[in-house]
């Protein structure tokens, strides 16, 4: 398997080489990663004069012809087996796949048909399902792409939607959680401005402002994507092609600092607020349980962007890096590893997040609950319980007097 410029992202492809055969005594073709240039006189010399360092440095590197059409350099080239790749992939996405279908297909009913009119958070929670649900009808397509070792014959088109879709799909979700960051955020601290900022009505075009804005950062993407033929094999790229691989970390490394550090920034920093002012004892505050449970809210949205989000981008950055600047084979080989290891998490977030409505809304616990058991039709049932900071039923309000003549928000706003 070759690990060319036009390698793969989390989740989807390695690049397959045509097979080639190694100089005598190298290890076989597993994988490469693109080196240093040099001859085939100098590389002999260098293994002569190297000692015991050449001939230990040989294991893990063999030589390979040059792409470029024309050149009369060799390639060097580093080679690392990634058989576990075959298995691990394909168990994990249908893992995801049949998880994910089974929590969020319940969940996107439940909003359309039993927990309407839709406050602004259970917009936010809407809108999150949805794209978790697109994500997940796209994953079949991998797991056979990957137990079929790397070939893809559903073309170049349905190659670049399905790439498009998981990047479409993981920072869609980081923005709905950031929405519902600040949305808890404003509840806690600002309850006068969560009156005025958590309407319905302005969640929905919020909504929509995060489908258009990341779709639209993700243009580029479609021109990067592109399938290749190897032999009888076509592989479907997550990346670009060699030549582009330099502009791709470009655009790659822009599309996350936006859409992946800033809001992770945000979300970190409304949840340092939020944990102060819920430790801090108020006057006709909510009871200690109501309390305890907003902050174990905040554990499980931090929990996924922990476990999901930032192993993905920290070892991609790393990937990325070690091919840029040719680490040595053993660095790349460590980096290649972890990389793909890590690259199931950042599906795993379509499973994760409906663990986040279940711990947060009782009304869609009890709704879920009664989807599951019996199927029953139960009465339609607002969605201003799926707050995620609640008060208890019967508790009266925590914050100053409203417009309304200091009586609690009613049921069209969010009880934070």
């Amino acid at each position: 398997m070759g690990l060319s410029g036009s390698d793969h992202l989390p989740g989807w492809e390695e690049e397959q080489s045509p097979p080639l055969v190694p100089p005598p005594g190298l290890c076989p073709p597993a994988a490469k990663v693109k080196g240093d240039r040099v001859s085939w006189a100098q590389r002999q010399g260098d293994q002569v004069g190297g000692g015991m360092a050449s001939v230990e440095s040989s294991l893990l590197r063999s030589l390979s012809p040059s792409p470029a059409p024309g050149d009369g350099e060799v390639e060097l080239d580093c080679w690392f087996d990634e058989e576990f790749k075959f298995i691990l992939l394909p168990v994990s996405y249908a893992v995801v796949f049949v998880l994910g279908l089974g929590l969020n297909a319940p969940t996107l009913w439940l909003f359309l048909f039993r927990l309407r009119p839709w406050d602004a958070m259970a917009t936010y929670m809407f809108h999150l399902a949805l794209s978790d649900t697109l994500y997940v009808l796209s994953l079949p397509t991998l797991i056979y792409y990957y137990a079929a070792r790397n070939h893809w014959p559903f073309g170049t088109g349905f190659c670049k939607f399905v790439r498009f879709l998981f990047y479409w799909n993981l920072y869609c979700s980081v923005l709905f959680l950031t929405c519902i960051s600040v949305h808890r955020y404003l509840g806690i601290c600002h309850p006068l401005r969560a009156l005025r900022w958590g309407r319905p009505r302005l969640a929905a075009l919020l909504c929509l402002a995060v489908w258009l804005v990341v779709a639209g950062c993700l243009v580029p993407n479609l021109f990067f994507v592109t399938t290749s033929a190897r032999g009888a094999t076509i592989l479907c790229h997550d990346t670009t092609r060699p030549e582009e691989f330099d502009r791709y970390v470009h655009f790659s490394s822009a599309i996350m600092g936006l859409l992946f550090g800033l809001p992770c920034l945000v979300t970190l920093i409304c949840y340092g607020l939020m944990a102060r002012r819920l430790f801090r004892p108020l006057p006709g505050a909510a009871h200690s349980s109501s309390r305890l449970r907003s902050l174990r809210t905040i554990a499980v949205v931090l929990t996924v962007f922990a476990v999901c989000f930032v192993p993905f981008h920290i070892t991609r950055t790393i990937y990325y890096l070690a091919r840029l600047v040719e680490a040595d084979c053993r660095v790349l080989n460590i980096v290649n590893v972890v990389y793909k290891v890590t690259r199931p998490l950042a599906s795993a977030n379509s499973c994760l997040d409906p663990v986040l409505y279940l711990l947060t809304g009782d009304k869609y616990r009890r709704q879920f609950r009664q989807l599951c058991s019996t199927g029953g039709p139960q009465p339609p049932t607002t969605a201003s319980s799926l707050a995620l900071v609640s008060l208890p039923e019967d508790s009266s309000c925590r914050w100053p007097a409203t417009p309304q003549g200091g009586s609690c928000p009613a049921s069209g706003t969010d009880r934070l």
